[in-house]
């Protein structure tokens, strides 16, 4: 069966009674060199385990399984129950687990599955659980790359340098624990349905230890939301908002002694000035 062929999905849904929901924003594939450049591109081989989220009817999870050692796919929809067992029957490596990856411990999920094997993260994301997605799985701090397809605006804005507009909270997140690259363009005609955005997917190889040292993760990054929580106002205000028992003028002391104009702004800073920012602050608490 031909996992990426219209007509072919088509007929499988149709006799399985499935039927695609907005709710959980399902957009299948259906140009076949999409999965094989993202399973290629993500350097998957047999020493690899794959975790997958939301195989779908399985043309990434088809991809996936000719390469790596094993795959663990995790599916919320129970409905693809038996799409899957179908489409996914030749694979001896692939275990298919229903249930909400948000609600899974990811971490020990990847050791449970992946003894002996380089542990790797792969996903066809929906756009709306994008950001809670890649917040686990980048907190689960086992993964060698986490390689994803997403909406190519969040694509870029993970992927954005500081003092540009796409730069923010969840650009500082990501590459606090990964160096994320983008790849490739997906436009909206390889999927089905058709969504009205264009999709991109990125790899964000997980670093072995933060870009600088964080005495403080929490508070590393209650400075870093606050920075971005009113883009229009300055560093001070923000933080200002965020820590009300400081005060103005001791904000103002902590940016003097990170060396930072009164009237800095939140997207100028880089991952080290924040987390010089974070150090005086918390010395300040």
């Amino acid at each position: 069966m031909d996992l990426c062929n219209v007509q072919e999905i088509r007929a499988l849904l149709t006799r399985h009674g499935f039927h695609f929901s907005k709710a959980r924003g399902q957009n299948f594939l259906v140009r076949g060199w999409v999965p094989a450049r993202i399973a290629e591109a993500a350097g998957i081989d047999e020493t690899c385990g794959v975790l997958e989220v939301g195989p779908g009817v399985g043309p990434l999870t088809d991809q996936l399984c000719r390469r790596a050692g094993r795959v663990l796919a995790v599916e919320v929809d129970t409905r693809l129950r038996p799409v899957l067992e179908e489409t996914m029957a030749g694979h001896g490596n692939l275990t298919v687990e229903f249930g909400d990856i948000l609600k899974m411990d990811v971490a020990a999920l990847a050791r449970r599955a992946f003894p002996g094997l380089r542990p790797m993260a792969c996903a066809n994301l929906p756009y709306y659980i994008t950001t809670p997605v890649l917040t686990a799985l980048l907190e689960a701090r086992c993964f060698e790359a986490v390689t994803v397809m997403v909406q190519k605006e969040v694509a870029q804005r993970i992927c954005a340098a500081s003092g540009g507009g796409s730069y923010g909270a969840f650009t500082v997140f990501c590459q606090y624990y990964a160096q994320p690259a983008l790849l490739f363009d997906v436009p909206p005609d390889c999927f089905l349905p058709r969504p009205q955005v264009t999709s991109a997917v990125l790899c964000l190889r997980t670093r072995a230890a933060p870009p600088c040292a964080v005495a403080d993760e929490a508070l590393f990054f209650r400075v870093v939301r606050a920075s971005f929580a009113q883009r229009r106002k300055t560093l001070a205000n923000g933080l200002s908002a965020a820590f009300p028992a400081l005060g103005k003028a001791k904000i103002g002391e902590i940016l003097a002694a990170c060396g930072l104009p009164p009237a800095v702004r939140g997207e100028t800073l880089d991952i080290p000035a924040f987390a010089a920012v974070a150090r005086e602050l918390g010395d300040a608490l």
